[in-house]
């Protein structure tokens, strides 16, 4: 099933172009938050599922052009980000697996701006990425039954900012965590839509033009692995959002009114999100080359 968030945090499946209200699947509930709810979704998935069947069959609905998005997780209680988790085409060798944690207050969804901070950053970076969402609480599994654990799966931003004074080594606060540095969604696929995630496509174009292409087979640790080496650190809680890495061998600089789409075509809409910058910085356009020689070559990690 797609599932979009909508208007004012409405619950909704997006079929055909079509966004169906399944709001009627809660039977009067209320609930504080939007992140309440969808984490109400998660955790009683196999109640409620027949339930949203239900409430959409034979519902009209309404363009999905015609209403605003939001971001399907609005927040979550936490994002971890898989660091330097590409094999950049099979030209280097894994790296030790690692990760760090992005602002929840940094989600912004398709249609909105992502603003670049007025910090000295030598550049700012498109990062696409598989994210999956965690369905069940996650504590020390295993890889056999990982993927049991994903709820569902969507597209996800992890903006950056290189080069900054005091982010050095493998800090990535400072190059990761600004408020709209988390892009995510608008659609949210439920995992058994996704057969295998290791085996999908992602792409991002910058005002049209193309920069990354790449598949998630050239992930170095895949996916089970995440799960279960994460939950070894952390316990993994329904609605929690992880973000599976970027091949940087097509990375590129943003600057102010730049148009940033990316797509997944299994997760039906795209991503789209418009840079803002009032600080009107310019960097070279295209391709960075020196920091996808850097990648293959296994440098250290900056953030």
């Amino acid at each position: 099933m797609k599932l979009v968030l909508f208007n004012d945090y409405q619950l909704g499946v997006l079929q055909n172009g079509q966004v169906k209200n399944a709001m009627g699947a809660f039977a009067g509930a209320s609930f504080g938050r939007p992140q309440d709810m969808m984490e109400e979704v998660i955790t009683n998935w196999d109640q409620l599922k027949p339930k949203i069947e239900e409430a959409i069959s034979g519902a009209d609905g309404v363009p999905v052009l015609s209403v605003k998005l939001r971001a399907p997780i609005p927040k979550p209680s936490k994002i971890i980000c898989a660091a330097v988790n590409y094999l950049e085409f099979g030209q280097r060798e894994p790296a030790i697996l690692d990760a760090f944690l992005k602002s929840p207050s940094g989600i912004i969804s398709t249609g909105e701006t992502c603003e670049l901070p007025p910090v000295p950053a030598t550049v700012f970076h498109h990062e696409p990425e598989l994210a999956f969402v965690v369905g069940k609480r996650a504590s020390k599994v295993g890889q056999d039954d990982a993927l049991s654990y994903i709820f569902g799966y969507c597209n996800f931003l992890d903006m950056s900012a290189r080069g900054l004074p005091g982010a050095v080594g493998n800090s990535f606060f400072l190059g990761k965590c600004w408020d709209t540095f988390a892009p995510m969604g608008p659609v949210l696929v439920t995992a058994d839509e996704i057969p295998d995630p290791q085996n999908l496509q992602v792409r991002l174009w910058n005002n049209d033009e193309p920069r990354h292409d790449f598949p998630t087979s050239d992930m170095a640790h895949p996916i089970r692995e995440l799960v279960s080496e994460f939950s070894k650190v952390t316990t993994l809680e329904p609605g929690d959002v992880v973000a599976t890495g970027v091949n940087h061998q097509q990375i590129g600089a943003v600057q102010d009114g730049d148009r940033i789409r990316m797509e997944i075509k299994e997760m039906e809409l795209p991503l789209e999100i418009t840079i803002s910058d009032p600080s009107q910085r310019e960097w070279p356009r295209g391709i960075d080359s020196e920091m996808a020689a850097r990648m293959i070559a296994g440098a250290p990690r900056r953030p």
